[in-house]
């Protein structure tokens, strides 16, 4: 009883004042698609298989501030027998709206589906952070430390940002505001997402915009993209989506001339209790590139 109040899964550790939750999936993943990422290099085959174990330990206790909260994430992945790897997927501390240590930014938000692409390259950052909530509503800020994202010619990857979030709901309605500035490049992004129920569905739209390549955004000068995730029965769910990208990333320090289009479907069935399989294609076709074609079939658990 004494973990009841930080919800379901949470046991007692009997000589302490700490109740500890643990969680995680099974996921089984065969991506297609022109030369798929084989680990952290394509491979030369349109086909890659890859399994993924993730546990979380949430552990909680009260203070004078609020609950404190210490989350670790580890994860897991093996694309074969040979080719595996363990990593920190995140560790934190946080109290009073108070977080530190290596979680994911507001970046990593986005539409439900697998079409959008209006995210930052690296969303897992060391960083501070200070998030206000109150009801329905949140502001947030954090400084971060960006060493593995965008960095342009002749700079170092060791770099710092500063990012906000700003979001909510409102009855049927979801929003969320992220900005972020890459002070080694020199250039920030802003963002605009919400969300909508309408008929069966909910209704999904994003807009961002990019002063230059940064940490932050890095694939287009600006891009739109728009979804809907038909909830066709209680166990399926069919989420057709498009992206339009303006002046489109290519290579070097600058964004190119050229735009960019994506479409996708995705769908999502919960086979029984806590099983879902997931199965994507994904259509990209850049002015200044060459087309491609990419997608998945996912079991988890």
């Amino acid at each position: 009883r004494v973990c009841d109040a930080y919800g379901t899964g949470y046991f007692y550790i009997p000589g302490t004042e700490t109740c500890l939750k643990i969680e995680g999936y099974i996921r089984f993943q065969v991506d297609v698609g022109d030369q798929p990422l084989n680990g952290s290099v394509s491979n030369d085959s349109d086909w890659d298989a890859k399994t993924r174990g993730q546990v979380q330990f949430t552990a909680k206790s009260d203070t004078e501030y609020g609950p404190l909260t210490g989350v670790i994430v580890m994860q897991f992945n093996a694309d074969n027998a040979s080719d595996q790897d363990a990593i920190l997927d995140s560790a934190y501390l946080d109290v009073a709206g108070f977080r530190a240590g290596l979680f994911y930014s507001w970046w990593d938000d986005g539409l439900s589906g697998e079409t959008d692409d209006i995210g930052s390259i690296v969303t897992l950052h060391n960083s501070l952070r200070y998030q206000y909530e109150s009801g329905t509503f949140y502001a947030g800020i954090s400084v971060d430390e960006l060493e593995d994202g965008f960095y342009k010619t002749d700079e170092e990857p060791n770099n710092v940002g500063v990012a906000f979030g700003v979001g909510g709901t409102a009855g049927a309605f979801s929003y969320q505001i992220t900005g972020g500035w890459d002070f080694d490049n020199e250039d920030g992004a802003v963002r605009a997402m919400g969300t909508v129920e309408i008929g069966p569905g909910t209704l999904g739209l994003a807009a961002v915009y990019s002063s230059g390549p940064n940490s932050y955004y890095s694939a287009a000068e600006w891009a739109v993209a728009a979804e809907y995730a038909i909830k066709a029965t209680d166990k399926l769910k069919i989420t057709p989506g498009v992206q339009y990208y303006g002046d489109y990333y290519v290579a070097g320090d600058d964004f190119s001339d050229g735009d960019a289009w994506k479409v996708g479907l995705t769908v999502d069935y919960q086979i029984v209790d806590n099983f879902y399989a997931k199965a994507s294609v994904q259509y990209l076709d850049p002015e200044d590139a060459d087309d491609s074609t990419s997608g998945y079939f996912r079991l988890q658990r």
